[in-house]
């Protein structure tokens, strides 16, 4: 409408113009090379454009008071405010335990007794089972009576040394034979002490692997498998350019997804060597585990807490666009009036670390600012919007 109302002003003017006596052609103005006259007609067509940019400026003004109805883009704003900022590295990790452990024999023979079943409780210590000894026990009775023997008569001579009766030789002899017996007896004890399968730590059985009259061999049958649930934690790897970021006690948040469980923990160890084959650390996540219900090689999502601001500046990544040269910029409102109109002006600004939906502004865009949300695609630098919702 107004670009017809300017139409029609400037076709009447024109037609006016042409109807008085025209002296003298503006081809044939230019073509006399008169300089004053070329100056005379350059300040009449200027006083004339003056005249009707008035003249359309004063007919607009009317028209916007007229017209109720103004096509102007409509858009949503947020007052951005600076607040704490918590950015997280999200990872993946397997659920271990130091204690977990396969138990080998350490002589062979036959299982002759397993005194457990899976899913036991059992304490540091506790027989679990036995192998033949093979006579050993019978051996051990023998010496065990040659030591005594040994030992009776050694204080005999040591009495009688005491006494100084005898030969120091004697008593020497006798002392040796008595140690000699001793350190038999002790050795074969341990032998004999190989025989009784006992629990490294206190957990629970999680396998039986080998049944109750099989023959095993040392190191290498594969008894049964114990598990302690207690000193749980996670294991992964980091990329190595966060080293200096993830450290001990840093935060983190622990989700399991199959147990629709989550937590919050802390790192209780940070490697110091990188893995030259995928240039990583590995870290440690201390878990509680009080109903049991973790178990190990579970995986678990982490997000640590890599990054945190106090004061940060955040707004939706969806309203960031990029010129041709590569730099983001953004619109905000200015100007705003009563009616809930403002100029959209584009400013350009610098990105920093983004979570989620929202990314963090660390330069050109001022705290309390209101920037465009919706309709922020449509705008142009300069141009008059509605504000139909501001936050």
């Amino acid at each position: 409408m107004k670009n017809i109302y300017a139409i029609l002003i400037v076709t009447l003017v024109l037609t006016a113009c042409s109807g008085e006596k025209k002296e003298q052609s503006l081809e044939d103005l230019v073509a006399s090379n008169n300089l004053e006259a070329l100056k005379q007609k350059r300040e009449d067509i200027d006083t004339k454009q003056q005249e009707f940019a008035e003249q359309l400026k004063l007919i607009n003004s009317r028209i916007s008071e007229l017209d109720t109805v103004k096509k102007l883009p409509l858009v949503t704003t947020v007052s951005v405010q600076s607040e704490k900022f918590d950015h997280y590295l999200e990872l993946q990790g397997n659920v271990q335990t130091k204690q977990n452990l396969v138990i080998y024999p350490e002589m062979g023979g036959i299982l002759t007794r397993v005194y457990v079943k899976e899913g036991q409780n059992v304490t540091k210590g506790q027989l679990l089972a036995t192998i033949d000894d093979g006579g050993l026990s019978q051996q051990v009775a023998q010496l065990q009576i040659q030591a005594d023997l040994a030992k009776t008569t050694f204080e005999r001579q040591e009495r009688l040394w005491n006494q100084k009766i005898g030969s120091e030789m004697q008593y020497l002899q006798a002392k040796s034979s008595f140690e000699a017996q001793q350190r038999a007896v002790s050795q074969l004890k341990s032998q004999l002490g190989k025989t009784s399968i006992r629990a490294p730590f206190s957990g629970v059985i999680d396998d039986v692997i080998t049944d109750q009259g099989s023959v095993v061999a040392p190191g290498q049958s594969q008894l049964m498998r114990i598990v302690n649930l207690e000193d749980m934690y996670i294991e992964t790897d980091v990329p190595e350019n966060h080293i200096t970021n993830i450290t001990v006690n840093k935060t983190v948040k622990v989700e399991f997804p199959i147990l629709g469980k989550s937590m919050d923990a802390k790192i209780r160890q940070a490697g110091n060597f990188i893995n030259p084959s995928n240039r990583t650390f590995k870290i440690e996540i201390a878990i509680p585990n009080k109903d049991k219900s973790i178990k190990p090689n579970l995986t678990a999502k982490l997000k640590i807490n890599d990054y945190t601001n106090d004061t940060a500046i955040l707004i939706p990544q969806s309203i960031i666009s990029e010129n041709a040269e590569g730099e983001q910029y953004i619109y905000i409102v200015e100007n705003k009036n009563a009616a809930n109109e403002g100029s959209a002006r584009r400013i350009i600004i610098e990105t920093g670390k983004s979570q989620g939906n929202v990314i963090e502004v660390t330069k050109g865009l001022e705290n309390s600012a209101e920037i465009i949300q919706e309709g922020a695609r449509s705008v142009n630098d300069g141009q008059t919007v509605k504000i139909i919702n501001s936050l």
